[in-house]
């Protein structure tokens, strides 16, 4: 059993309060599936910062048979490419892995390993949302990324592209990442808006070489492009930004901000 880390800090630890700030989230966003959505880019940060954009894109996503979420290691424990098959549990409840799915993923690059994700909170905290939408109707596949380099990430977008396809179910891939982290609102949504261009096209080479190109310190590259890889051999032809945010807009602070990007994937 995969224990929630992060309630108390991230999100709200009591079912209730969670639920009032998951509601407080949504308030507002037009509930529009689109069945279409193959992907998408969700932020991770505290719920007070970040959960309007992530509300926005979740607001969006059809319910899946399997949400395959690609979080990155901040915690630099475990394998470098780590999935789960322990049930986790947030305030909301428990939450089942898709095993047969696991079980059918190529094992040359992803490993089986819990200690990865006992403390992170980049998949952890995208849960709740899929628990709010979508009640206990899904399954999930939680892979957590320390590598980020473009051909890791081509493996594993191609390893996940191929599982899916021998599966005749729903699945949507979805990449926890935040953008820049503290520099100033102007230069984080410069820097952001160069770099979300070359994910709305697909352009896998383009999105490193301009996060190169403008030092990007964005912490979820490695998932985002592999959910991309996944996503256009899956047959998606592009992106969309659904909301763009910065902390600077929830706190006033526009010193020294952190960037929250929500992408849809079609």
């Amino acid at each position: 059993m995969r224990r929630a880390a992060v309630a108390g800090a991230f999100y709200e630890r009591e079912k209730s309060s969670l639920e009032k700030r998951l509601e407080e989230c949504f308030s507002g966003v037009t509930r529009e599936e689109n069945e279409n959505i193959i992907g998408a880019v969700v932020p991770h940060a505290g719920y007070m910062y970040s959960g309007g954009v992530a509300a926005n894109v979740y607001a969006k996503l059809p319910g899946a048979d399997t949400f395959v979420i690609l979080g990155p290691n901040h915690q630099g424990m475990g394998s470098l490419i780590a999935v789960s098959v322990d049930t986790w549990v947030t305030p909301l409840g428990e939450v089942e892995v898709d095993k047969a799915f696991v079980d059918a993923l190529p094992k040359r690059i992803i490993d089986v390993d819990e200690t990865a994700h006992k403390y992170e909170h980049s998949i952890e905290v995208q849960l709740p949302f899929l628990q709010f939408r979508f009640d206990k109707n899904f399954l999930f596949v939680p892979v957590c990324m320390s590598l980020n380099d473009e051909d890791t990430t081509r493996e594993i977008g191609e390893d996940l592209a191929n599982t899916i396809a021998k599966f005749g179910k729903k699945v949507v891939v979805i990449a926890s990442s935040d953008f820049t982290h503290y520099e100033p609102d102007r230069i984080a949504r410069e820097k952001d808006e160069y770099v979300i261009e070359a994910i709305k096209e697909l352009d896998v080479a383009k999105f490193y070489n301009r996060v190169y190109e403008r030092n990007s310190t964005a912490c979820g590259v490695g998932p985002i492009a592999a959910m991309m890889q996944a996503a256009k051999k899956l047959g998606a032809r592009e992106g969309k930004l659904i909301k763009y945010a910065t902390s600077g807009d929830v706190i006033g602070d526009t010193s020294r901000v952190v960037g929250y990007g929500g992408i849809i994937i079609f």
